[in-house]
């Protein structure tokens, strides 16, 4: 298994380490309820510098990723990031990503169980265009620092002003010495930044030393990939493997905000304008089960009248709400906010209720 530039402090802090995408990561420290709420009500750090990063240089660059993604390139200006969604041919997912406007060139961050896979799709790609695509995973580390302390936490050892970034914006400049490119990105729901630079593990282990010395005051926490699913999912936040693969395409799970059909040519176009003409046969939902005690899971059958209506993609016990929430694909015409369903759940129907996501307001 490959391990990240933080794998010591992991072990020395007693995370519990699991297998994921091909790395040793940190799934939990004192527990996934306490860094959850870590990150809800004051500051929490999560690694994950096993996320892909792609560089796409050349003369071509923008109109290339504006060919591969569904969103709109074109509208992106340098220094801010934007999410997106590629597709195969036939509109199914084959990543959801960020794409960051760097000027002369895009870097792409990919998830880490895919980027391989989305490095060789999107070389398949590139007949048609002057481009360079790198690499650059292995050498870039990764470190996201999430909630409402997060701006007072990182701006004592920032050489910029960071109360300046912008939701989806990014700079450069040094944390703790450390040269990096500080994004206002996140995948919690809260305030917070991540942090993208190159360097050995002196400099990974200072600048995670600076990190916590600053945010000392705020009772900030170490954070693994247990919290980070949980907070994702109350935000209504996609899942790749779980809620959005190859079988499901962009607009029924409810990603038409990043599909844009009135752009230029992009892989899946066709398929996706027949899909939204003709209208979708199944919807990505969120629910609340009414039981406080039971759990959904993905694969998890949704009923309706004692008939199947469709699955459950990704579910948990919120800590904020204290109830079982999950995501789910149904039939369109099971899909309004308020519509009662049922959960089977060790072959028992769970009553739940459709709602509008996300689970929490922030």
């Amino acid at each position: 298994m490959k391990t990240t530039s933080f794998h010591k402090i992991h072990k020395q802090l007693g995370a519990k380490l699991v297998e994921f995408a091909g790395f040793e990561m940190p799934v939990s420290y004192a527990g996934i309820i306490q860094e959850h709420n870590a990150v809800r009500n004051s500051v929490g750090v999560f690694d994950v510098s096993h996320m892909g990063e792609i560089e796409v240089r050349g003369r071509d660059a923008f109109a290339f990723v504006n060919y591969a993604t569904t969103n709109d390139v074109s509208k992106l200006e340098k220094g801010k990031v934007q999410y997106s969604a590629m597709c195969y041919d036939d509109a199914g997912i084959v990543d959801d990503l960020l794409v960051y406007h760097c000027g002369d060139y895009i870097q792409l961050v990919v998830n880490a169980s895919n980027k391989d896979k989305d490095f060789e799709w999107l070389k398949s790609n590139t007949k048609d265009f002057s481009v360079e695509l790198i690499d650059r995973s292995d050498v870039i580390s990764l470190l996201a620092i999430q909630g409402k302390n997060s701006l007072a936490t990182l701006q004592k050892i920032s050489s910029v002003d960071l109360s300046q970034l912008k939701y989806y914006a990014f700079t450069w400049g040094k944390i703790a010495d450390v040269e990096a490119l500080i994004s206002r990105t996140g995948y919690t729901g809260e305030l917070g930044f991540e942090i993208y630079f190159s360097g050995n593990e002196n400099d990974a282990e200072n600048l995670w030393d600076a990190i916590f010395e600053a945010g000392k005051e705020f009772n900030i926490q170490p954070c693994g990939l247990g919290a980070r699913d949980s907070l994702r999912l109350e935000m209504g936040f996609c899942l790749y493997g779980n809620d959005i693969d190859k079988t499901t395409n962009p607009l029924e799970a409810s990603l038409g905000w990043i599909t844009k059909l009135n752009k230029g040519d992009f892989v899946g176009k066709n398929i996706l304008y027949q899909q939204h003409e003709q209208g979708l046969k199944r919807k990505l939902v969120g629910f609340v089960l009414e039981n406080e005690r039971a759990i959904p899971r993905q694969h998890y059958t949704i009923q309706s009248n004692g008939k199947q209506v469709g699955e459950v993609t990704s579910g948990t016990i919120s800590p904020t709400l204290g109830k079982g929430i999950g995501m789910g694909y149904v039939a369109t015409e099971f899909s309004i906010v308020g519509n009662s369903i049922d959960v089977m759940i060790r072959n028992k129907p769970e009553k739940a209720t459709i709602v509008k996501l996300p689970f929490i307001q922030k």
